[in-house]
């Protein structure tokens, strides 16, 4: 391990001493100490659980520690609440999101910034100006419930940008990003960085941890595991000071043809009545048993509106049903729990309040898309099944939990997400629809998910993986497509398939004709 770049200053703007948290069942936070100068981009690294989030919600005044100090630009500080840190020039973006959904993008960002700053209207102007000059634009005068998962994300960061930040906190801020918009994100970042704010940068995603930050702090099972400087690491050797052992975390899976098709989309055109959500033209492909089909795209370009017509959250009038079938019968007319009996399962984009219900405990979450499973008899829920289902989840796809009665939201994100697909996948469901499924999550937890879905495929089953996240979907799909504006470019086979290839989809250039499928193996 390295020694850490060092930056010159007299005073760091954030020192924590021996900070320690403990909750029922769980030491969080076990005497970690941390530094941060400013000007500097420090990355904090760690598996799902090991206690991240925690420090920065004690950074930030969410939560108290039980022990240790913080020490702020040389002066003893005790954080008692977010109005504070935003008082002391100290920004966060949580990973998941914390906006109101039936008022707009100018009224979040006011009530964020407080009546001193001015009305929504007043602070239009300057919404605007800022989300331009960052290349995250927005409309202010939109309604935060119309906008996509990315555009949401986009309102988390302009609300702290707009604010007077000496100290910036990043939970998993290019998560729903594409590449493109990283790196924008990053000339933002380094441009903040060299006006001296810092920067506290949490991401899993190593590649962006090693061309942005100076420093990075490794947390494991709530301690200090380490330091290193990033760029002088390899994506390898960052999650072996996560995870330990690594020699599985980073794999090529192979390729693979698949069978006959099992969801087939025909002409399928839908307008959106949302006036500033996207309407959906012409889509046409398929999905085949013993495949994963891949598809990207730019935020806000109808990924939402797929997944709601394939899921059955919106529905096609009975006369237009042949536009989307399962196994060569007509669904698009029916409602979920209908097609869950034909064989579909579905990971949504939202964990908590979609995926799952954050204040029901893992067991009753997972009594709500598996009921059709023998969990229900005559009317009575039959809890022992229940229960043990939970806790096949849980054992199976590691999932660090204390029980299966501890409710949803007080797992990791990571952890959440292995509980939502571990939930489909062991309803061995004949077409899996998933949507960003390695959101945020850990290279270690990534690993895991990666692997059901390459066994799931293995076992015949169709899966759509809707993402942003192209190194995923290169890695694990057999045919890609990506999403422009409504349109859906031809799928093709990813062996044959470039990142500028994809890129061009994303951008509506679907002149490239599509190559032949892979070889099965």
């Amino acid at each position: 391990m390295s020694n850490p770049v060092p930056i010159p200053d007299q005073i760091p703007r954030l020192q924590l001493r021996r900070i320690s948290k403990r909750y029922p069942g769980c030491l969080a936070n076990d005497a970690i100490d941390l530094s941060i100068a400013p000007g500097e981009i420090h990355a904090l690294l760690g598996e799902n659980g090991a206690g991240k989030s925690t420090l920065m919600k004690i950074i930030y005044g969410v939560t108290h520690a039980d022990s240790g100090e913080m020490i702020w630009q040389g002066q003893r500080v005790t954080m008692r609440n977010p109005a504070q840190a935003r008082g002391l020039g100290i920004g966060m973006v949580f990973q998941h999101f914390s906006l109101f959904e039936t008022l707009s993008v100018a009224q979040n960002i006011a009530l964020a910034m407080g009546a001193a700053a001015g009305t929504p209207k007043q602070l239009e102007p300057k919404i605007r100006e800022v989300s331009q000059r960052y290349g995250m634009a927005l409309e202010p005068e939109r309604l935060v419930h119309s906008l996509s998962i990315g555009e949401r994300q986009r309102v988390e960061i302009i609300r702290c940008l707009m604010q007077d930040i000496r100290l910036l906190i990043l939970d998993e801020p290019t998560s729903v990003l594409t590449p493109q918009e990283a790196d924008e994100l990053f000339v933002t970042l380094r441009r903040l960085a060299a006006e001296g704010c810092s920067i506290l940068f949490i991401s899993h995603k190593l590649g962006e941890v090693r061309a942005l930050c100076h420093n990075a702090t490794v947390l494991r099972g709530g301690r200090v595991a380490g330091h290193c400087v990033p760029a002088q690491c390899s994506d390898r050797q960052l999650a072996q000071l996560m995870v330990g052992e690594a020699a599985e975390l980073i794999t090529d899976y192979p390729k693979v043809m698949g069978a006959d098709a099992f969801l087939n989309v025909t002409g399928l055109s839908w307008h959106n009545p949302d006036p500033f959500g996207c309407s959906l033209k012409n889509i046409d492909f398929d999905v085949r048993r013993g495949e994963i089909v891949g598809v990207a795209g730019v935020a806000g370009n109808g990924q939402d509106e797929l997944l709601a017509l394939l899921s059955g959250e919106e529905r096609l009038p009975r006369d237009d049903t042949a536009t989307i079938s399962f196994g060569g019968q007509p669904v698009a007319h029916l409602r979920p729990d209908a097609r869950r009996k034909l064989g579909l399962a579905f990971v949504p984009a939202e964990r908590l309040g979609h995926g799952a219900v954050p204040e029901l405990s893992l067991a009753d979450n997972a009594l709500l898309t598996a009921f059709q499973q023998g969990l229900v008899s005559h009317g009575l829920v039959q809890r022992d099944k229940v229960q043990a289902l939970a806790e096949d989840i849980i054992r199976r796809f590691g999932v660090k939990t204390p029980d299966s009665l501890a409710p949803a939201r007080s797992l990791s994100g990571g952890n959440l997400q292995k509980f939502i697909l571990g939930r489909e996948i062991l309803q061995q469901p004949k077409l899996l629809v998933a949507a960003h499924p390695t959101w945020g999550v850990d290279v270690g937890a990534a690993a895991t998910i990666h692997r059901a879905l390459i066994a799931l495929r293995d076992a015949g089953a169709a899966i759509l993986v809707i993402s942003e996240d192209l190194d995923e979907l290169f890695q694990i799909c057999d045919r890609l497509g990506a999403l422009c504006g409504g349109q859906l470019s031809p799928l093709q086979a990813t062996v044959d398939t470039h990142l500028s290839d994809v890129g061009g989809w994303m951008a509506g250039q679907f002149d490239t004709p599509q190559s032949p499928a892979p070889v099965a193996l």
